[in-house]
């Protein structure tokens, strides 16, 4: 996915686009209407009086904004209630949810498409046809009302629980991984921990802080096509970037005929091209992150066993989510194809380690001392010990020695530390 691409699916996301839209639409819809007689010269048959659709519009727009007022408060307090009981970064996806931005834009566009209409209809511009062809829109738009109100009531009896959250964020997650694992090294070759960047390579750095959130592969390898170069990324989607901290290392072979300016030139033009494909950002982005999911689902986990809320069972539902998910990860990490798109970028790999400790870390920690935690917890580790490539099972022992050490440090009945030291994993 281009940058472009990327920054146009992150504006589809937002409701006023979605809503602007849809406004447009209704607003054409009723001007549209007034070329009746000259499009569609035909007789209705039925004289269709001004005051009769007035009427209709006139209650089709009170009631809309009565409706979308009276939604956007109650999204507004059910977003409060996930951010308070789930964490603020499930609600970003809650906020996105293409759901609510479809009922509420058809709630404002049915809005706009009566004023409109009630405008146009009291200047006398629709002739027969066209108060006919308003009259067989405004019928559709009362359909299209009622459908979206029939799904708007089943929605609102699931926004702001913390289930809904968890939904999103484990469905944002899936998505991501499979995103990912599609691409293992985003289209690029593999840069492993062992592997050594020549020492000639130039170290690109960062301008700006925050969190890489895209990287636009295909725009840096035309740029490193081009010049001859090899990029060794030293960051990936996820990683939290400083000021001034190496972002990539660029090798330059061969070297250009031309001499050192030509070759100064070339490194330029890789650097810009470098800075101009990575996307930096105040926040995470789930799109090509798969870990941000992971740690997500862990703080609404840690969240829910926090002293004010004291829910064992929002825990031991999230354990069996990450459990999923992981699975889902061994499964098609043993199917990827490795095909190299990019063979000139280097792209360093997610760590299974860090998946792991990014799952399980928060929950091992908070619910140390909750027996029914620990046990759930461990019975994943175990099955998950038991699948997968074997950097996956090491890593998933690493993560049950190291719950399992915090447990003993905070269980207080020897009773419960056998029974959690009976659920062996070898």
């Amino acid at each position: 996915m281009t940058k472009w691409q990327w920054l146009l699916l992150q504006l589809t996301r937002r409701l006023w686009v979605r809503a602007a839209l849809i406004g447009l639409l209704g607003i054409g819809a009723a001007i549209v209407a007034t070329l009746a007689e000259t499009l569609v010269p035909w007789n209705p048959g039925v004289d269709i009086s001004a005051d009769a659709v007035n009427s209709i519009l006139t209650i089709i727009a009170s009631s809309m904004l009565t409706v979308t007022t009276f939604s956007l408060s109650v999204m507004t307090s059910a977003y409060r209630s996930a951010t308070s009981n789930a964490t603020p970064r499930a609600t970003r996806l809650l906020i996105q949810d293409h759901m609510s931005q479809n009922v509420l834009s058809t709630f404002i566009g049915s809005f706009l498409f009566s004023i409109v209409g009630i405008v146009v209809l009291k200047t006398g511009a629709y002739g027969p046809q066209g108060r006919a062809v308003l009259f067989g829109v405004t019928i559709l738009v009362i359909a299209l009302i009622v459908v979206s109100l029939l799904k708007w009531i089943d929605y609102l009896t699931q926004l702001g629980r913390v289930e809904k959250a968890a939904d999103r964020v484990e469905q944002a997650t899936r998505q991501a991984i499979s995103l990912r694992l599609s691409q293992p090294f985003l289209g690029g070759q593999p840069l492993r921990r062992e592997e050594r960047v020549p020492e000639t390579a130039k170290t690109i750095c960062s301008n700006q802080s925050g969190y890489v959130q895209h990287i636009d592969m295909q725009h840096l390898h035309d740029c490193v096509k081009e010049a001859g170069a090899r990029v060794y990324l030293g960051v990936v989607p996820g990683h939290f970037i400083f000021d001034h901290a190496p972002l990539a290392r660029i090798v330059l072979e061969p070297e250009h005929p031309d001499g050192e300016e030509a070759d100064e030139k070339a490194m330029e033009a890789v650097g810009k091209a470098l800075e101009e494909a990575i996307t930096i950002g105040q926040e995470r982005s789930f799109d090509q992150d798969p870990r941000f999911g992971f740690c997500v689902l862990g703080e609404i986990a840690t969240r829910a066993l926090s002293p004010g809320i004291n829910d064992s069972g929002t825990a031991i539902d999230i354990i069996g989510r990450l459990t999923r998910l992981l699975g889902l990860w061994s499964d098609e990490q043993s199917e990827a194809v490795t095909d190299v798109e990019f063979p000139d970028i280097y792209v360093p790999p997610i760590e299974e380690t860090d998946l792991f400790e990014d799952a399980f870390m928060q929950i091992a920690r908070d619910g140390a001392s909750h027996i029914e935690i620990q046990l759930r917890l461990r019975k994943a580790l175990q099955a998950l010990g038991q699948t997968g490539s074997v950097a996956f099972r090491q890593a998933a022992k690493e993560q049950a020695a190291l719950a399992l050490k915090r447990a003993n440090a905070a269980l207080g009945m020897e009773e419960d530390k056998a029974r959690l030291g009976a659920v062996t994993i070898e």
